[in-house]
């Protein structure tokens, strides 16, 4: 059964193309905002353009997702605006650069860091504060490429991996609060994120990818690929035995 569109939500990394065009598919007019990411610019542009198509209210923070020192004071400010969070969507994250990560550690640490460890952070915060409310949406936006390892981006895999059992067992402790926990795992996507890379058919939009995880939210899903056609992509991947895989330049 499908449920109401949240009228309250917080969006952590609120820059991002996903994330910009996922509050645009939930604007209603009693739609109330709070978007976290580091650009005060560019965070007051979606605040303009969110108020322009008709939404109640848009506060903007200015933060750093990655100096989990800070997330206690942001979520604090987000309950003192909202009054309570029934959306949390997480689209805070980093590609990284494979070549350099995979002869520095500490690249691959800035990755991993980014990726999974500030994430952690705001997931387990949010959390708890959902199953002491008994209700609410958290949805975080990870990647195919946490489905299996590949030379090409095996970091920021790892990353998104490690994320992805995470939130299984996340999940798997809060549902009985009545809480939805919702992984989103994109395939490839054109942003600025993925800007330097060639575009093909297998590319979607922002606002494709905002329509499928709209979708899931009301249909109360805990795992979507996004768009649809990367699940069974991604079980062919999984499913080519290990001493094929490693001869695959994937």
């Amino acid at each position: 059964m499908s449920k109401p569109l949240p009228h309250r939500i917080l969006i952590l990394g609120a820059t991002s193309a996903i994330a910009a065009a996922v509050a645009r598919e939930l604007l209603s007019p009693l739609s109330e905002f709070f978007l976290v990411a580091r650009s005060a610019e560019k965070l007051d542009t979606i605040r303009k353009d969110l108020l322009t198509r008709g939404a109640a209210g848009v506060t903007t923070y200015v933060l750093d997702l990655d100096n989990t020192a800070a997330h206690e004071q942001m979520f604090s400010a987000a309950l003192d605006v909202l009054g309570s969070i029934d959306l949390a969507l997480i689209a805070h994250g980093v590609l990284g650069n494979q070549d350099q990560a995979q002869t520095s550690s500490s690249a691959a640490e800035a990755i991993l860091h980014t990726n999974f460890i500030s994430t952690v952070s705001l997931i387990t915060w949010l959390a708890n504060y959902f199953e002491n409310a008994h209700q609410g949406t958290l949805a975080v936006i990870t990647s195919v490429a946490g489905d299996r390892g590949r030379k090409s981006n095996y970091v920021y895999g790892a990353s998104k991996g490690a994320l992805n059992i995470f939130l299984d067992g996340v999940r798997n402790r809060i549902d009985r609060a009545g809480v939805q926990v919702l992984t989103i795992r994109p395939g490839f996507v054109s942003t600025p994120m993925t800007a330097h890379l060639p575009q093909g058919p297998l590319f979607a939009a922002p606002a494709q990818v905002a329509k499928g995880i709209v979708k899931a939210i009301e249909d109360r899903k805990d795992v979507i690929y996004v768009p649809g056609f990367w699940r069974p992509i991604m079980f062919i991947i999984r499913s080519v035995p290990e001493f094929l895989f490693k001869k695959l330049n994937l």
